[in-house]
């Protein structure tokens, strides 16, 4: 099967997807920037509705700013003027590293192969048992001499059948690699597999092959198997377990060829129709109600195909419990397809609003100040020029560390005239610099590429433009996102 899930990240996979979720940073304060920045607005002349990152005055509380620096992000307002615990420390607290981007998880890890983590869901332990016990079932009719043991050998089946399926998902991902596009984990799970691939292909022709090369490995193993029965003999135990694989691959490699997303015969019809329109959306709108059509299909087909083979037969009770079980296996298969089909529009039309997201619009203003400035005089340079970062620059002006919200806000206020900005700022990383051009999922990426709370934007000629805070960029997407509900 093949999805996309979480903020636009492309998943192909033989189950449903997992979309990931990235670690929401905490707020930023409405620090300093710089005076000619585009979007901001001058204060008022009458010094009426200062900006919210408050002064080094003795008022009580800070005015709110009713013309925030950006148009584009919904910031809220913050009281730097709040005070800290009622002892609260001289010294500013230390800077803090940049966090490393977390393991992804989903399970249980079982290795890294490419560098590619793959975990092993709960819920395939639930699955790996139910297949050990319809197999071992199935023994019992074909080996009867077996006794217990079968269920050994059904175990054997039900960890080589997901071997397979491991397989299945790794060409997908070799291929992704291939193609330059990361692969954030393989998860095998409830009903498969899913290979989450972080972006989307840049072409037609690179969609049709990541989402083709999975069924053919399913199809290779099921001939690689069907030439292992050539040598064992039909009815023994070795005969039995290649023919199940054989025949499993081959089922695998069928349902995937489907033509409706999520599955990778829909990643397919997505890129032909991509191909032919010249519009990757055309294409998954397409895909996403073939698929739609797909689950109500399996959902009304599956039951009467499989009830048709027993008409004529007299064991009513058998009857009614295999028709009860083949309603709930088709409306299991339903549902994953209608949900995948539904995130995979989701995602798309998601997608689309993605370009929104501009780090330009996005950013905060921000003004300049040596390391030794006091706060409360940093503040007042902030109000004054109607900005909310600060940036610590050297004595030429290149910037050295970015003054964090948190930090600022547990300063009491009488304690702000003696405390520099230095000891309450952050370094800066080549990481934490990012591009005022930047937009869409290139913004997204390099963020989560660089994980950090504020991230200082510069122009294309070096000049300081302002600061982004990743909860601007959340909120936004956030909205993005709702616009697609």
């Amino acid at each position: 099967m093949d999805e996309r899930g979480g903020s636009g990240q492309p998943q192909s996979g033989t189950g449903e997807a997992d979309p990931a979720t990235e670690e929401a940073a905490p707020q930023q304060p409405h620090a300093p920037a710089r005076d000619n920045h585009p979007q901001d607005r001058a204060p008022a002349a009458d010094g009426k509705e200062p900006a919210d990152t408050g002064t080094a005055q003795g008022t009580d509380e800070p005015t709110a700013d009713e013309n925030p620096a950006h148009t584009g992000p919904d910031t809220d307002r913050i009281n730097l003027h709040k005070q800290a615990p009622d002892h609260p420390k001289t010294t500013p607290e230390p800077t803090t590293a940049t966090p490393k981007r977390k393991d992804p998880g989903g399970g249980f890890l079982m290795g890294r192969p490419f560098g590619v983590p793959i975990y092993v869901a709960p819920s395939w332990f639930v699955v790996a048992a139910l297949i050990t016990w319809v197999f071992g079932i199935q023994l019992e009719r074909i080996l009867p001499e077996l006794g217990a043991v079968r269920y050994l050998i059904s175990l054997f089946f039900a960890v080589a059948f997901y071997a397979s399926v491991l397989v299945h998902e790794l060409a997908h991902t070799v291929v992704a690699l291939r193609y330059k596009l990361p692969v954030r984990r393989i998860q095998l799970q409830f009903i498969g597999g899913v290979s989450e691939i972080e972006k989307e292909s840049e072409t037609p022709g690179r969609e049709f092959v990541l989402a083709f090369v999975g069924p053919l490995l399913s199809l290779v193993l099921g001939g690689l198997f069907y030439l292992g029965m050539q040598t064992v003999q039909p009815g023994t135990v070795p005969g039995v377990l290649l023919a199940s694989l054989m025949f499993s691959n081959l089922i695998v490699a069928a349902f995937n060829l489907l033509p409706g997303l999520p599955l990778d015969g829909g990643r397919m019809l997505r890129a032909v129709v991509w191909k032919i329109t010249g519009k990757p959306m055309s294409g998954t709108i397409a895909a996403a109600w073939v698929g739609r059509a797909l689950a109500i299909s399996v959902l009304i087909g599956l039951p009467l195909l499989t009830q048709s083979g027993k008409i004529g037969t007299d064991a009513m009770d058998g009857v009614g419990m295999d028709t009860i079980t083949d309603a709930l296996l088709a409306a299991i298969l339903a549902a994953i397809i209608w949900t995948g089909a539904g995130n995979s529009l989701r995602m798309a039309r998601l997608r689309e609003h993605l370009p929104e997201l501009r780090a330009r619009t996005l950013t905060r203003r921000a003004v300049p100040v040596e390391a030794a400035t006091p706060l409360s005089e940093a503040l007042r340079r902030a109000n004054d020029a109607g900005a909310r970062a600060l940036v610590v620059v050297d004595p030429h002006g290149d910037p050295l560390s970015l003054v964090r919200e948190a930090a600022i806000v547990g300063v009491p206020e009488h304690r702000r005239p003696w405390v520099a900005v230095s000891g309450l700022a952050q370094d800066l990383t080549d990481g934490m610099k990012v591009s005022a051009e930047l937009s869409g999922e290139e913004l997204l990426d390099t963020l989560r590429a660089n994980p950090a709370t504020e991230y200082l934007v510069i122009e294309n000629t070096g000049q300081i433009y302002g600061v982004l805070s990743t909860a601007d960029v959340e909120r936004a997407f956030v909205k993005a996102m709702a616009r697609n509900n």
